[in-house]
């Protein structure tokens, strides 16, 4: 990506555009599910998730406990991880549903599911060359310092700002003005890059930043 007026801070989006998840969803939790006596198709509980996840409320809590927020995000995970098997009737299958479940978010939060795209080093490395300053704006849990520490991630942003903890979600203006507000930055001197259309395209530009579509589901 060639900078021509080049911005004070660069966010982005995290899950999709920074890192992504190895195999599929499906894969990682059917693959888990057989110690506890689940056999389902990856494919279909990767359908069955999405559905779910899609059907969820946003990732987002108005309070500011955070031992309080990591309870809910954890009670949020467990219904969406609930309603994925559900959706199949593999839920009755379960010798132990909560001890799958802790399993399987604690795994989430190590670098085993995840993969680095290819094209995120080199463009970090080149953005910190030139001093751009660089944020992540994403609807995560706080499992997120967990899982860019365990990537070894961490050390290229300056902030990172998430739903659960900002009580918003994108594409909802705040979460942007507030990872902003941590730059003492001016939205028309930021780009946001992310691959969702409406979550981080159009919610960034709304706000007037410079945004752009990655679209990772693109081939050749």
């Amino acid at each position: 990506m060639n900078i021509n007026h080049q911005p004070k801070v660069i966010f982005l989006d995290a899950v999709g555009t920074i890192f992504g998840v190895k195999n599929s969803v499906g894969d990682i939790y059917t693959q888990l599910a057989k110690k506890y006596g689940v056999n389902r198709e990856a494919q279909i509980i990767n359908d069955c998730f999405y559905e779910a996840f899609k059907n969820s409320p946003s990732l987002a809590f108005d309070i500011k406990n955070k031992e309080e927020i990591k309870r809910l995000e954890f009670q949020w995970w467990q219904k969406v991880t609930y309603n994925t098997f559900n959706r199949d009737d593999a839920i009755k299958d379960f010798t132990n549903f909560e001890d799958f479940f802790i399993e399987l978010y604690n795994y989430f939060k190590t670098s085993q599911p995840w993969f680095i795209y290819d094209d995120v080093i080199p463009s970090l490395n080149r953005w910190q060359k030139q001093g751009i300053e660089l944020g992540i704006i994403s609807n995560f849990d706080t499992r997120i310092y967990d899982v860019l520490d365990n990537l070894n991630l961490k050390k290229y942003f300056e902030t990172i700002t998430i739903s659960s903890l900002t009580g918003v979600a994108k594409p909802d203006e705040k979460i942007f003005l507030t990872a902003l507000a941590k730059h003492n930055c001016q939205a028309e001197n930021a780009w946001y890059i992310g691959d969702s259309v409406k979550e981080d395209y159009w919610g960034a530009k709304f706000i007037g930043m410079k945004s752009f579509w990655l679209n990772r589901k693109m081939k050749g």
